[in-house]
């Protein structure tokens, strides 16, 4: 409809037509709208399953701890099968996100727990010479293909029902249910508007907080994983 009133009232301008029949026409006379559709996510009930079910995936340790780290992290597929190795300090525990590689186009930090160092540091005596954490598995100069996490969860049984991006569901609705501030779960997920003013501040807003946030977050994983009692919301204040 844009491109057929543009060529129409290109030629009402230059004398080709008389007038741009396109204007009596609104999309939304014969369009259906569109509605907003929810990544397939699983209860919080049945996530002790599905960690239990990617620890002993039967796959290559690159997915496998693709898995873990969306788990452990809960960013957006893309920012984590394209990110390279370079943007991730280890020894400082921090996963640093340019903007370009965001969807807000503004950088992110993601604390790493000790349980994200490991899987990474595991994951680095593998490393090849692809300058990617997840390059793929035939193409080593590019990164992983964007389906092979949700084929893994389909493998595991979670067909319909899980995808890669609906690690960040859960993670988001039980930090909240266990008490964290909705604004440091917000810009954990980076999810918040920026402007050009505040994006500076907001590169490091809570960081310590958020820090503890997801060292609880690592921690609460494995206690699903293992069945254990769950620490109360309380108790990651004082860590």
């Amino acid at each position: 409809m844009q491109t057929c009133g543009q060529i129409f009232r290109y030629a009402v301008a230059h004398g080709f037509i008389e007038r741009n029949p396109a204007a009596d026409v609104k999309p939304a006379d014969v369009l259906q709208s569109r509605t907003q559709t929810n990544y397939a996510r699983i209860d919080a009930r049945e996530l002790p399953d599905l960690l239990r079910r990617i620890t002993v995936y039967p796959g290559s340790p690159h997915t496998r701890t693709a898995l873990q780290l969306i788990a452990l992290t809960f960013v957006r597929t893309s920012e984590l099968i394209e990110a390279p190795w370079d943007e991730f300090d280890l020894d400082a525990a921090e996963w640093r996100i340019p903007p370009s590689r965001m969807k807000m186009r503004t950088p992110h930090i993601v604390p790493l727990s000790r349980q994200a160092v490991d899987a990474l540091k595991c994951l680095k005596e593998l490393q090849n010479l692809s300058p990617l954490v997840f390059p793929g598995e035939r193409d080593h100069v590019g990164p992983m293909s964007n389906n092979t996490i949700l084929k893994a969860l389909e493998r595991m049984g979670y067909k319909g029902r899980m995808t890669g991006h609906g690690f960040r569901g859960v993670a988001s609705t039980s930090l909240h249910e266990h008490g964290f501030d909705h604004a440091l779960i917000e810009l954990q997920l980076a999810h918040q508007e920026r402007n050009r003013v505040s994006a500076s501040y907001n590169w490091a807003t809570y960081l310590s907080e958020r820090r503890k946030m997801m060292q609880w977050w690592a921690d609460h994983l494995d206690q699903l994983r293992s069945g254990t009692p769950r620490r109360t919301s309380a108790s990651w204040r004082s860590k």
